[in-house]
């Protein structure tokens, strides 16, 4: 199906009209945004303007009426979905500085859709280097009756909203907990705390696990782990190293990841750090910044949304009771100059190893 010409802004329409399966979209309203936006002109701007200005209708009553809790509670979760697509392509719109502000939007819909949730899911902040862990823990019921639970793990570029449509309501259907989190380089970690990726998962996991020991209504024996997108290669080096894990499911299964950044990201990068630099800095940064005449590519807004996620040192330690090595020294990257590190293979001195866990680890160019 063909929602928009563009693939990247095709894909992102698409994925909102598969929410309406699990009710975190309608497929009125987002076809109707679609074709507002393409009577307008498909740009990053028309489709920040759109998708914002629908979530922030949702999130007021409908006119004339009164809604009752269910109609609010269907309302924000829509809204978290129209918000999440409009901070996708932010970066490529007029207003790039409004990213924080539209992903606190994002979360304002989402967490009302929790209050109004029945039962209403758990929430924590779990302890993780110098900050935590935003935790919802679903039951499909609030006794302390001892359940499995599947552990949700997000992309490089989802929103909370993702993994209610992804797993949470068919794991409540089916009797199961759930738990979403946000880690470094997702959700409050990325947009508030400025905490990027780490390839050391299982120190992100294992606090999680740890948590979840201490509840009567989890069943420790039977966590499954999952990993959506890029979470497809995060969630399996978590259950490399955390035995607690009894299944994993990786969609998809990613060995390489390097290879999902775009080609013309990967040519850019040379043997030599400094040659790399001169081209990132003199042929592609000017590039990024097209004059407000020119309309906004996607296809610059998403690099620059994904290289943000891994562009600065992740300070994040395990929780004490992990039983894992610190992760001070294991990080994506660190700047390669003053000006904006293209993405975290650029490194001058990289020394990868996923056998041992204290080795040091940094993506690498293959």
């Amino acid at each position: 199906m063909t929602l928009f010409d563009d693939p990247a802004f095709n894909f992102n329409g698409l994925l909102a009209l598969g929410g309406a399966g699990s009710g975190s979209a309608e497929v009125g309203e987002v076809l109707t945004a679609v074709n507002t936006i393409n009577r307008a002109g498909l740009s990053s701007q028309t489709y920040v303007r759109t998708f914002h200005e629908l979530g922030d209708r949702l999130m007021g009553p409908p006119p004339g009426s009164r809604p009752d809790d269910a109609t609010r509670r269907s309302r924000a979760l829509r809204a978290a979905q129209y918000y999440g697509q409009a901070l996708f392509f932010v970066l490529g719109s007029d207003h790039p500085g409004n990213e924080e502000d539209l992903y606190r939007a994002g979360r304002r819909a989402w967490e009302t859709f929790c209050d109004l949730c029945d039962p209403q899911p758990v929430r924590a902040q779990i302890p993780y280097g110098d900050t935590t862990l935003p935790v919802w823990f679903f039951r499909p019921e609030p006794s302390d009756h001892c359940r499995p639970t599947v552990i949700l793990t997000n992309g490089s570029d989802g929103q909370n909203v993702d993994m209610w449509t992804y797993g949470v309501a068919a794991a409540l259907e089916r009797g199961w907990n759930a738990l979403v989190y946000d880690g470094p380089g997702q959700g409050q970690l990325l947009f508030v705390d400025r905490v990027v990726f780490t390839p050391t998962w299982e120190e992100v996991v294992s606090p999680l696990i740890d948590w979840l020991d201490m509840r009567p209504d989890a069943e420790t024996r039977r966590i499954a782990l999952t990993g959506l997108s890029m979470g497809g290669d995060l969630a399996p080096r978590a259950a490399a190293f955390e035995d607690r894990i009894a299944a994993l499911v990786a969609m998809p299964g990613c060995v390489d990841p390097w290879l999902g950044f775009p080609p013309e990201l990967r040519q850019i990068l040379t043997p030599h750090k400094e040659e790399t630099n001169r081209i990132w800095n003199e042929e592609v940064v000017p590039e990024l910044t097209p004059p407000r005449t020119r309309r906004p590519r996607c296809g610059n807004a998403s690099n620059r949304s994904r290289r943000r996620r891994c562009s600065r040192p992740a300070r994040a330690r395990p929780s004490p009771t992990s039983g894992h090595p610190p992760a001070g020294s294991r990080r994506w990257t660190s700047p390669m100059s003053s000006h904006a590190s293209p993405c975290p293979h650029s490194s001058s001195t990289t020394t990868t190893s996923s056998s041992t866990p204290g080795s040091r680890s940094r993506c690498t160019q293959p």
